[in-house]
């Protein structure tokens, strides 16, 4: 049996619109987010929105996706927002800018790449998978990126009085509860969200569709 793969247009007005939508999700939740703190580094709710985004529309909206996240994470660092980040960017500005940007797009890009592995086989394990891979990811580079600037960081430890070591710190009192709670979201969210924007997505004049994102494969033969 032969399958044959729809070709789907990108940048359709459905499209458009509905990333608008996540885009303004993610801009918001992480500003929002911004208020939210556990242990040094503020709380994030951006990654259910970019997984959605990575699932729906494919790789270049969580390209999109990702890119805003980092964006606004620096932005919040810069202004003082986030204490940690803003000590990161004052000592290593380029670095520090980088990792907000690679860590959140590799996030976004990842999520929809690991869906598009797994969907022909299972949709609900793609979505499960996509879910569980965006903050993997995400947090694997910050720390990844964390211990690359292990000076920078055990100074801003010593400035709290944290007594820790770097690796530590990084992945337990950064990362740990963190992690968890944003993974926690991701499996319970991301599927509801999936179902619920299909019903908006899958209306009759795109059903079967090059504009619907949503569409099966074809099956010939």
């Amino acid at each position: 049996m032969e399958v044959i793969m729809k070709k789907k247009a990108f940048f359709t007005s459905r499209n458009i619109t509905f990333l608008a939508v996540l885009l303004a999700l993610v801009i918001v939740l992480q500003i929002f987010g911004g208020y939210i703190k556990i242990g040094p580094v503020n709380f994030t709710l951006t990654l259910v929105p970019i997984v959605l985004g990575a699932v729906m529309l494919g790789p270049l909206a969580g390209l999109i996706l990702g890119f805003a996240f980092g964006l606004v994470t620096l932005i919040n660092g810069v202004v003082g927002n986030d204490v940690f980040t803003f000590y990161l960017f004052s000592q290593q500005p380029v670095f520090t800018t980088v990792l907000c940007f690679v860590k959140a797009i590799a996030a976004g890009l990842a999520a929809s790449y690991a869906y598009r592995l797994i969907v022909k086989k299972n949709q609900y394990a793609a979505v499960f998978t996509a879910a569980i891979v965006a903050p993997v990811v995400n947090t694997g580079l910050f720390i990844l990126g964390g211990l690359m600037m292990s000076g920078t960081i055990a100074g801003f430890m010593q400035s709290v009085g944290n007594t820790a070591s770097v690796v530590y710190f990084l992945i337990i009192g950064c990362a740990g509860i963190n992690f968890l709670v944003e993974l926690g979201l991701n499996l319970v969210a991301a599927p509801a969200l999936y179902r619920v924007s299909g019903l908006f997505i899958k209306s009759p004049a795109a059903e079967d569709t090059d504009e619907n994102p949503l569409s099966e494969p074809r099956k010939i033969g």
